[in-house]
């Protein structure tokens, strides 16, 4: 396990990277502590880092269809924002964390949430809030295709169109789209669908061949994707698998974009 605070050392040091996306539970009691946020802005500013966003989890879902519940995770997510603006941060990436599937049936905790239309209302509504409280500092807040409903590339979408704000916007993942169970939505169209929306990427990655290609996504084709849809900004490196240990995971994965890029 490494300190939070090293994370610019190895970024810049040990990968040769200039900018870096945050995931909130490493940091999560730190959120208003401005002397904490001060060092890490200025360990960043040090190594001429570009802090890009932070991750948002356990904070509620934007898509309760309680309205009291919704409302409180509306709010739970303002300190990300503003902590998001302090570090120089251009996002948020929050959840739409819902379970029903593309069949209309509902499963866990959500079963009261109602249809698939129903639930883009319940998620619009939560991200539209949200996403005018980020417009009042000047942060972005966008939605990964993470589970449930969200990782439907067509219903995310849909989401999309209901907030129609200039604000909002989606982090397509290449590997999370896997609705529930062994329910998977095509990840080639599901990017597609998103692209549209996309204020950052993400390139996950698990196992690798011999040649350096992962094995679960053609990243070729998805690069393709990505660069049709006239995205020019950062692709994150998010490395999952288990047969690497995360520094030569974050390694390989990062070799293969590079190769990827050049034969673009």
């Amino acid at each position: 396990m490494i300190d939070h605070m090293d994370f610019y050392d190895i970024t810049k040091n040990k990968f040769g990277l200039s900018a870096v996306e945050y995931v909130n539970t490493f940091f999560f009691d730190k959120a208003r502590d401005k002397i904490y946020l001060n060092e890490m802005k200025k360990r960043a500013d040090d190594l001429g880092i570009e802090s890009l966003l932070i991750m948002c989890d356990n904070e509620g879902s934007l898509g309760d269809p309680d309205p009291i519940a919704r409302t409180k995770a509306v709010e739970n997510h303002y300190k990300w924002s503003e902590a998001a603006k302090f570090l120089g941060c251009h996002s948020i990436r929050v959840n739409a964390y819902l379970t029903e599937s593309l069949h209309g049936t509902s499963t866990g905790n959500y079963n009261t949430t109602g249809s698939y239309e129903n639930q883009i209302n319940l998620a619009a509504d939560g991200l539209r809030r949200l996403t005018e409280f980020g417009d009042t500092i000047g942060i972005n807040t966008i939605v990964e295709n993470h589970g449930g409903l969200s990782s439907n590339g067509q219903w995310l979408a849909a989401v999309m169109e209901k907030v129609d704000h200039p604000r909002v916007g989606t982090l397509p993942d290449f590997g999370n789209f896997r609705i529930q169970g062994e329910e998977w939505y095509d990840r080639y169209k599901g990017v597609e669908e998103l692209m549209p929306y996309a204020k950052a990427v993400s390139a996950k990655s698990h196992d690798f061949d011999s040649q350096g290609n992962e094995i679960n996504t053609d990243y070729y084709k998805m690069m393709n994707i990505v660069l049709d849809a006239g995205y020019s900004g950062y692709v994150g490196i998010e490395y999952e698998g288990s047969k690497l240990d995360e520094m030569a995971g974050i390694q390989a994965t990062k070799d293969l974009l590079e190769k990827v890029r050049d034969s673009l």
